[in-house]
């Protein structure tokens, strides 16, 4: 805290101040003969107010202009590291830059703008669709601000004159005593040395099914092949893609991307396809919210390398997450298809949990041709006989699948289902849930973030249980099990939530499970994720999730997929369940104080 530090910290930090930050700012007065000026979307400025005869007058200092926010000080026995934020310290002394003035109060503030921009408005335009999502990026900077947090002490008539300069209602108002932006708080890794107050580095493993020593097309010719993020790497995916451009039988590929990572290696591996004349297609999804501009940046530069880069259909995003390798060979044509249900990303394939399931299926290839088929040719896909594909044929099959559950149950088998998504607003499907449920077919869900269905309500949903894991890693699979018997058990996974917006108004894929060992083992991660007893959260009728009641071992199925694939590597490295590191210098100084407050007494334990 900037305002209770000792004399001797104070006078080094007003020394940075003075040498390293003050000249960076560009101090601006506001009053009654100036415009009000643009305050840029999620920057933080520190907002001081001058006395004035009449009106407000408001002195701006933008804190974006000082790039450095971790300002760290002088060591001290007793801490391991202290640091102060940048904004911090302008506030603190901001008053001197300002010193011909009385300052009344002054406070760091941070404007959110509206981030929505209407995607249709470039579908509908006769311009190129690539410029025209560009010009609606540049109008986002400047769209409506919605809301104003402010760090400080301002008075009434201060934050009401800045409301009216931005258009803003009391209720937009956010005070707060945290810092603005969190975001500093990843460049701690980098500066901290003390792994105590760190999470145990874990490093994804090689996949189990594949031999990374080898060809990858030829494996995956013999078998079905699963990867599991973060648990297993990405790379023997990439290594996929760089193997297809040096395969002098394969004539295609194509594929679609949502998300990327930065300095992309897929992209790369894309690009080098086109370079080695493959015909390489690739549907680039310049709608994804956020990631618009990177996308639009990676589209041309497929476009140099020689990639057709086409982009999704008017009104429907392209959310789905689909590879077709195509080679031609003496024995005829041979195929490699790759559905997953997270993006095609290596930064958040090691911190995301998804599943890619890759296979030389002929059938499941034929699918995924029309697919790519009908996006190339500016169609929606048309329902398939394998593939659950959006818009037309996912939420119909979905409903048909728990529809065959309540058959069985009618008929007096056992009728299940069990669903992993992040989010479940689907009225639709929502409505045969509960149907199912009164049928005495049991259901079985994890859904981690939006649930708008209640579990446990007598007459409607007392055989629906429903969990969400909140864990290191951000679970992100979905998976749809319908059937308890291996028998008749129909295992899918997808890119779906079961939101509207995924199950018919996306173009989405989920792909079954063909291979029964690889079904077998989506089962078994499926069952252990809801044995978790460390990060399971278990949605109530009332509306309230309560943490899950610890029976037996811990178990966190985070971990325990983790040590698993370290298992498979034979690392013999043996990774505990935990909630959080535990600061062990922290419980020392207490059990210090403890015994030399008691410890002395004779027979004190």
């Amino acid at each position: 805290d900037v305002d209770n530090l000792e004399i001797d910290d104070e006078a080094y930090l007003h020394s940075v101040y003075e040498n390293d930050i003050r000249y960076l700012l560009s101090p601006l007065i506001i009053d009654k003969r100036s415009p009000f000026p643009f305050l840029k979307n999620n920057e933080i400025y520190c907002a001081v107010q001058l006395e004035a005869k009449s009106g407000v007058k408001i002195g701006l200092l933008p804190v974006c202009d000082v790039k450095k926010r971790i300002i760290t000080l002088p060591a001290k026995e007793e801490f391991t590291h202290r640091y102060v934020l940048s904004e911090d310290v302008i506030l603190k002394y901001a008053g001197e830059i300002f010193d011909n003035y009385r300052i009344i109060g002054k406070a760091l503030v941070r404007i959110t703008r509206n981030a929505d921009i209407n995607t249709e408005e470039a579908a509908d335009n006769d311009e190129d669709f690539r410029e025209v999502m560009e010009k609606l990026l540049k109008k986002r900077r400047k769209l409506q601000s919605v809301r104003m947090k402010i760090k400080g002490d301002l008075s009434e008539n201060a934050v009401e004159y800045l409301c009216n300069k931005l258009d803003l209602k009391q209720h937009q108002i956010i005070r707060v005593n945290i810092p603005l932006d969190l975001s500093y708080v990843y460049s701690l890794g980098d500066i901290v040395d003390n792994p105590e107050l760190f999470y145990p580095k874990l490093s994804p493993q090689s996949p189990k099914m594949l031999d990374g020593t080898q060809p990858i097309m030829p494996q995956i010719k013999e078998h079905d092949v699963l990867l599991k993020y973060p648990f297993e790497s990405i790379k023997l995916f990439i290594k996929l893609l760089n193997e297809a451009a040096d395969d002098k039988n394969v004539v295609s590929v194509k594929m679609t991307l949502y998300r990327l990572a930065k300095n992309s290696s897929i992209v790369e591996a894309l690009a080098r396809l086109a370079e080695n004349g493959k015909n390489v297609l690739v549907l680039i999804e310049l709608r994804a919210r956020f990631d618009e501009s990177n996308n639009i940046d990676v589209s041309r530069k497929l476009q140099e390398a020689g990639c057709t880069v086409i982009f999704g259909p008017k009104g429907f995003k392209v959310h789905s997450k689909l590879l077709l390798i195509t080679k031609q060979t003496e024995n005829g044509t041979e195929c490699i298809t790759q559905v997953g249900t997270g993006n095609y990303n290596e930064k958040t394939a090691a911190i995301y949990t998804d599943l890619s399931y890759i296979t030389a299926n002929s059938e499941i290839a034929h699918e995924a041709a029309k697919v790519f088929e009908a996006l190339s040719t500016h169609s929606l896909p048309e329902r398939s006989e394998l593939l659950m594909v959006a818009p037309f044929g996912m939420q119909s099959r979905i409903i048909e699948h728990i529809d065959a559950e309540i058959e069985k149950a009618k008929l007096g088998k056992q009728g299940y289902i069990g669903i992993k998504i992040n989010s479940l607003t689907d009225k639709a499907i929502i409505d045969k849930l509960i149907e199912a449920s009164q049928n005495n077919v049991k259901i079985e869900m994890c859904v981690r973030g939006i649930c708008c269905l209640l579990p446990g309500v007598a007459g409607f949903t007392e055989n629906i249980s429903i969990i969400s894991i909140v864990g290191r890693f951000l679970e992100h699979s979905r998976i749809y099990i319908f059937g308890k018997n291996a028998d008749d058990r129909k295992v899918f996974i997808s890119s779906a939530d079961f939101m509207t917006r995924n199950t018919i108004r996306r173009v989405e894929v989920a792909v079954p499970i063909l291979d029964k060992a690889i079904a077998d083992e989506i089962v078994d991660m499926f069952n252990t994720i809801l044995r978790d007893n460390v990060k399971a959260r278990v949605l109530s009728s009332d509306g309230l999730y309560r943490k899950k009641i610890a029976e037996g071992i811990p178990l966190d199925s985070q971990i325990k997929f983790y040590t698993q694939a370290y298992e498979n590597q034979n690392t013999g490295r043996e990774l505990k369940a935990y909630t959080m590191p535990e600061n062990k210098r922290f419980f020392a100084r207490i059990i210090s104080n403890i015994k030399n407050k008691y410890g002395k007494k004779k027979g004190n334990k």
